[in-house]
């Protein structure tokens, strides 16, 4: 019975290669001189700190910018609210949301079951989804539907097997 997965992973080095390249352009910028204006990566969040909140936005820019480039999806970036910091400096924090939680399995499954096809099962292993189905072309044209439609977290398919 042909099958395969559904996952949600981040590639951990292009997002610190990421994170490094928006620091440097950081420093170097003009428009970032005597800002003090940061970026770094935490344990599963990128934390950044600026002047000001257009500041911070423009961060947020330099950042997206460097990751789009490394090919690494937008949606992986959950960002928090802007907090004001000592100083009169703002931050906020951006976790990187890796596998796919209970709700968007649920989310994924009653799509999965909405498409109407024969022979179509998927469960949850972990923080992916196994589907399987009598039929490879069925199997190929559920992985078309996810791809068209947006979950909010980017999702890859692997380990399809006949």
């Amino acid at each position: 019975m042909p099958t395969f997965d559904v996952v949600s992973e981040i590639d951990e080095q292009e997002v610190r290669n990421a994170v490094d390249q928006a620091a440097r352009e950081v420093a170097q910028r003009f428009d970032f001189k005597n800002t003090n204006s940061s970026i770094e990566l935490g344990d599963g969040a990128i934390a950044m700190a600026s002047l000001s909140e257009d500041r911070l936005a423009a961060l947020r820019q330099v950042l997206e910018e460097k990751l789009v480039k490394r090919k690494v999806s937008l949606k992986v970036l959950d960002y928090g609210v802007v907090e004001p910091a000592s100083g009169g400096t703002v931050r906020q924090t951006a976790t990187l949301q890796a596998g796919i939680n209970a709700d968007k399995a649920r989310e994924l499954h009653k799509f999965i079951k909405g498409l109407g096809l024969k022979g179509i099962q998927s469960s949850t292993q972990g923080d992916q989804l196994r589907v399987s189905g009598k039929k490879r072309d069925h199997l190929q044209e559920v992985i078309a539907k996810l791809k068209e439609e947006d979950f909010g977290l980017p999702l890859q398919f692997n380990n399809f097997r006949d």
